[in-house]
């Protein structure tokens, strides 16, 4: 069993843990839980093992390789030995010290580990809220173990034991516990590291033992109320952008730096520094002006989050469960469906998506998996799902009396087509069907925009479709020799006009639609090729997820939602 199997295993006990915190928070008056909150750190928590089934490899590959070929000593004797497992568990947490405290020196850990930090609250669920970048180099601060001779397997088991420890200390309602707080971390040595508060900034580092900050010179005793997050607050429940928001900082910021050795050293230095004479000197630092994210959410909204929350977690546990043994090719479109639902439901829980774009995202992602991994009976119900919801989306986001009526039609052909396409000797009406759903959005971007504004647009896509019939026609019997230059003209068209129609209005939501339209042509000149020129590797997988990015850019885009939306 491995690590990532023993963590599924412990999950169970995660929440139980939990809920007995959050039962006695209520109980006491002192509830330490938002919604919004938990269920970002527990999302990004998940995130964290899904990236570990892919770096595995890299962690401990590059552990295991170091210690079979520069270790100094070879005592395995020793070292499996009660003494040596016990030293093995030291030796971790020392180095553990170390990367903890460098991930709060230097820029470039810190954009990692700030994950770990950003909630503002502080409870169990704040202690599985980890980085999914953070292994990347990580395994730099272990490789004194690896010379010193500790074998993988004990490394990755002491690993385990220091990353399990530290749940227990995420809580405010354990108190100070006297001679333990002053060898051991504690809750209340833990609360201090994750204070914002001037005398608690960048203390207390220990994973187990608390005593290497009592001999490094980073130890701070809890004596105020601790202030949680970080100076620069997320005010995000995006779990994609909580690993990549100080990463961007960085970028940013060099961007806007002229010295190249200012630009390497930014990545370098501690966290927030500029080069003299770059940028606006920041105020003080208030605990109390920080001001809390809490999106508000209905109690209909709370429930669908909630339940999106159990389904995904239960597909998560079910994918780390089974992930050992499989190909990494196999395994990346599951996982990256995966995150896909994990960045639905943290949009849900601001209220950016509604359950039917939702709906709509995930029904299209299992029917390109099912697709793709041939499990017709799933793919049969996704597929005509995920249009159907759309439609429904559409429909119930038009102001009253005023529907959408082209893009209604546009998704209404597109999903008879779909159900087409899945049946045999269909192919035919299917394309007629496509071909109605393309005319359709043709009208729909016509509604808004002069007839072919821009020349350059028609003719790079009308290039694109002559070199595609170029390719197709010795493929191609006479009956398709007349539908498909008519399906490729119409498409043709499409694009061009929403591209001509995205220069005229120049809007965000203009240059998505014309996006959409270029993703459907690339959708459907895979199709194509793979149908009558010669079979792609993984076809189903790139023409669906294309053709499913094109109707979500489309629709997204076409028209901005109304209060009555979702």
């Amino acid at each position: 069993m491995n690590a990532t199997q023993i963590i599924v295993l412990a999950t169970p006990v995660f929440f139980a843990l939990m809920a007995l915190e959050y039962a006695w928070g209520r109980h006491t008056g002192r509830n330490t839980y938002r919604l919004h909150d938990t269920l970002s750190s527990l999302a990004l928590g998940v995130l964290s093992q899904l990236s570990a089934v892919f770096m595995v490899g890299l962690t401990l590959g590059l552990y295991t390789l170091a210690w079979r070929h520069a270790a100094l000593w070879r005592v395995n004797d020793f070292w499996l030995s009660l003494p040596g497992w016990g030293l093995a568990l030291l030796f971790y947490d020392f180095c553990y010290y170390w990367l903890h405290r460098m991930g709060h020196e230097v820029a470039l850990l810190w954009a990692a580990h700030v994950v770990h930090h950003q909630s503002q609250h502080y409870n169990l669920s704040t202690a599985l809220r980890q980085t999914s970048s953070g292994p990347l180099l990580a395994w730099l601060f272990y490789l004194p173990m690896a010379l010193a001779g500790v074998p993988p397997q004990q490394f990755a088991v002491v690993a385990l034991i220091d990353l399990l420890y530290q749940f227990w200390i995420h809580t405010e309602h354990v108190p100070r516990l006297g001679w333990f707080d002053r060898v051991f971390a504690s809750p209340s040595n833990h609360r201090v590291h994750h204070a914002v508060n001037d005398a608690y900034l960048d203390r207390n580092y220990g994973g187990i033992l608390i005593l290497w900050d009592r001999l490094f010179g980073t130890f701070r005793e809890e004596t105020e109320p601790c202030v949680y997050g970080t100076r620069s607050p997320l005010n995000s429940c995006n779990p994609l952008w909580a690993n990549a928001e100080v990463y961007a900082g960085l970028l940013r910021s060099g961007a806007h730096t002229p010295r190249w050795g200012d630009r390497l050293r930014l990545w370098f230095k501690p966290p927030g520094w500029q080069p003299p004479g770059l940028g606006a000197v920041k105020p003080a630092f208030d605990p109390a002006a920080v001001p809390h994210f809490d999106p508000s959410l209905s109690g209909p909204q709370a429930l669908f989050c909630g339940a999106q929350f159990l389904a995904l977690l239960g597909a998560s546990a079910s994918f780390l469960w089974l992930a050992e043994g499989h190909a990494l090719a196999q395994l990346l479109p599951w996982a990256a469906a995966l995150v896909l639902g994990w960045w639905c439901l943290g949009a849900a829980l601001q209220g950016r998506l509604t359950w039917l774009e939702v709906g709509m995202l995930e029904a299209a992602a299992l029917a390109t998996l099912t697709g793709a991994e041939g499990l017709q009976g799933w793919h049969h119900l996704f597929k005509p799902l995920a249009m159907a919801l759309a439609w429904v989306w559409v429909l119930r986001r038009a102001p009253p009396g005023q529907p959408e009526g082209r893009l209604l039609l546009a998704l209404g052909a597109c999903l008879v087509g779909d159900v087409m396409l899945m049946l045999p000797g269909l192919f035919l009406p299917g394309l007629a069907a496509f071909l109605i759903g393309h005319l359709a959005y043709l009208a729909r971007w016509r509604q808004d925009a002069s007839w072919l504004a821009s020349r350059p647009a028609l003719l790079g896509c009308a290039s694109a479709g002559v070199l595609m019939l170029a390719v197709l026609w010795p493929h191609l019997d006479p009956v398709l020799r007349v539908a498909v230059p008519a399906y490729v003209g119409v498409i043709v068209l499409m694009a061009a006009q929403a591209l001509g129609r995205a220069t005229v209005q120049r809007t965000p939501a203009a240059w998505g639609v014309a996006a959409g339209s270029l993703c459907f042509m690339v959708s459907d000149s895979l199709l194509a090729l793979n149908r009558f020129v010669s079979p792609l590797p993984q076809a189903t997988l790139w023409v669906l997820g294309s053709y499913y990015l094109a109707q979500w850019l489309l629709v997204k885009n076409a028209a901005p939602a109304t209060d009555r939306a979702g």
